[in-house]
């Protein structure tokens, strides 16, 4: 007959995973080497949760400026169409017409030099 013998179930828990991946084991609080990893964890997290609250804080800020944003760009448009209409050359020969400047019926001249 066989003896009953206890064997302890080994569970896997998130610490002891942790502990092993970083090669804790039989390292203390003590030690200048572990509390260096910790410290730079802790300003890891620090740098993530700051640039988490810097890039919410940005996107609120575009968000708020959109209108105004879209507001210049109709502007922009429509100062933009009235140039390009003003400027066609019809345009212009009505508005210099009122202070009698016309165009030139007849073509230039062109002048050739001689050898």
């Amino acid at each position: 007959m066989k003896e009953n013998t206890y064997k302890p179930i080994k569970k896997r828990t998130l610490f002891g995973q942790l502990e092993k991946r970083l090669c804790l084991n039989g390292i203390s609080l003590d030690t200048p080497y572990y509390l260096s990893r910790l410290f730079y964890l802790f300003f890891l997290g620090l740098l993530y949760i700051w640039n988490a609250h810097y890039h919410e804080k940005m996107l609120h800020k575009i968000h708020q400026l959109q209108p105004v944003v879209d507001g210049l760009r109709v502007k922009h448009m429509r100062l933009q169409s009235t140039y390009m209409f003003d400027s066609k050359q019809s345009e212009v020969a009505k508005k210099v017409a009122l202070l009698a400047i016309y165009e030139s019926k007849v073509p230039p001249y062109i002048i050739k030099a001689g050898k």
